[in-house]
């Protein structure tokens, strides 16, 4: 296989797996859309914008190349039968897919659903080009930690088993384990949803109700993320996985959450415009939530948790109203 990857999207996590598969050797491309985070890049070694906390004792691999041109990044991949891989946020989906030519091979990093369409990112393909290979990486992993080499797991996705092999072979290492699935909406259903949940999982923290509270409502999280993810087609083993189970944990207790840290600041009362101005990066619950709920209605999936974490985002209940409303539900069978 084509060592060969070029990475389109220098936020964190996009910057994060370039390095990770430099340090192996990989000849990677990393493309950012602004030529003058590309010429700052360079100057530093490094991606003070997205990963100003992580301590780089080195200067990026020299594996690793910066370009603002979006074409010779693609072609960089293509021409030698590598591997694209998008690591914009869900909103640039359908854009970056729609100026790929329909051979290349590519799998996103981005969760979460299409605001608006409320797609997935195997939907979105599917209609943008229906005939590429195409799947998604995801699974529990802050970008600082996989770009300082702690020990990370990941899956990839996809319908074409021969394409999440050929993320295998790029990424895995001894600091960066892939595993393999062919259930792409369960992976992706995962990687949205958990947003949510963490939001909710924040909430409680933030209003001190405890640790069995916590566990409650990352319990009954999953349970309503496979429901969810079962009526639109995936297997229910999947959430047991790491873009199930292990996403959610991380992502509702793992301090560099961003989606927890909302919840957190909900918790004491601040506005959410301001919480969002304040944390400077995309929380990607706040903006799925409401399509996460909408598609349940439609599937006639019953979310709770999600329901009661829409309320509060959309100010409809505070979070103190929100808990009372779960806790007052009547009483069921676990299963």
């Amino acid at each position: 296989m084509s060592r060969h990857l070029t990475v389109l999207g220098a936020g964190a996590w996009g910057t994060a797996l370039a390095i990770s598969a430099a340090r192996q050797g990989v000849a990677v491309q990393l493309w950012a859309r602004d030529a003058a985070q590309v010429a700052e890049m360079q100057a530093q070694g490094r991606n003070v914008r997205y990963l100003p906390e992580a301590p780089f004792p080195t200067a990026f691999p020299e594996a690793l190349r910066l370009t603002a041109d979006f074409d010779a990044a693609v072609a960089h991949a293509h021409a030698q039968g590598g591997l694209v891989i998008i690591g914009t946020p869900m909103a640039a989906l359908a854009d970056i897919l729609q100026r790929l030519p329909e051979q290349v091979a590519t799998l996103w990093l981005c969760k979460g659903f299409e605001k608006g369409t409320g797609r997935l990112g195997h939907e979105i393909a599917r209609a943008v080009r229906p005939q590429a290979r195409s799947g998604v990486l995801s699974g529990p992993s802050f970008a600082k930690e996989v770009a300082l080499g702690q020990p990370t797991a990941l899956v990839a996705a996809s319908t074409d088993l021969a394409l999440a092999e050929q993320a295998v072979d790029v990424f895995h290492s001894d600091a960066l384990r892939v595993y393999t699935s062919n259930d792409p909406v369960g992976v992706e259903v995962g990687g949205a949803v958990k947003n949510v949940l963490a939001i909710a999982t924040g909430i409680a923290d933030g209003m001190a109700l405890g640790l069995n509270a916590r566990a409650a409502l990352i319990t009954r999280g999953l349970a309503e993320m496979t429901r969810l993810g079962v009526a639109l087609g995936a297997r229910p083993d999947t959430f047991m996985g790491l873009s199930g189970l292990g996403d959610l944990v991380l992502t509702a207790t793992g301090a560099l959450s961003r989606n927890r840290t909302v919840g957190l600041q909900l918790a004491t009362g601040k506005p959410l415009a301001q919480i969002l101005q304040e944390l400077g990066h995309v929380a990607e619950g706040v903006y799925s939530a409401a399509t996460v709920w909408q598609r349940a209605q439609a599937l006639g999936v019953a979310m709770p948790i999600t329901e009661a974490v829409v309320a509060v985002l959309d100010g409809r209940l505070s979070p103190t109203e929100a808990v009372v409303a779960l806790m007052r539900r009547e009483a069921k069978a676990e299963g």
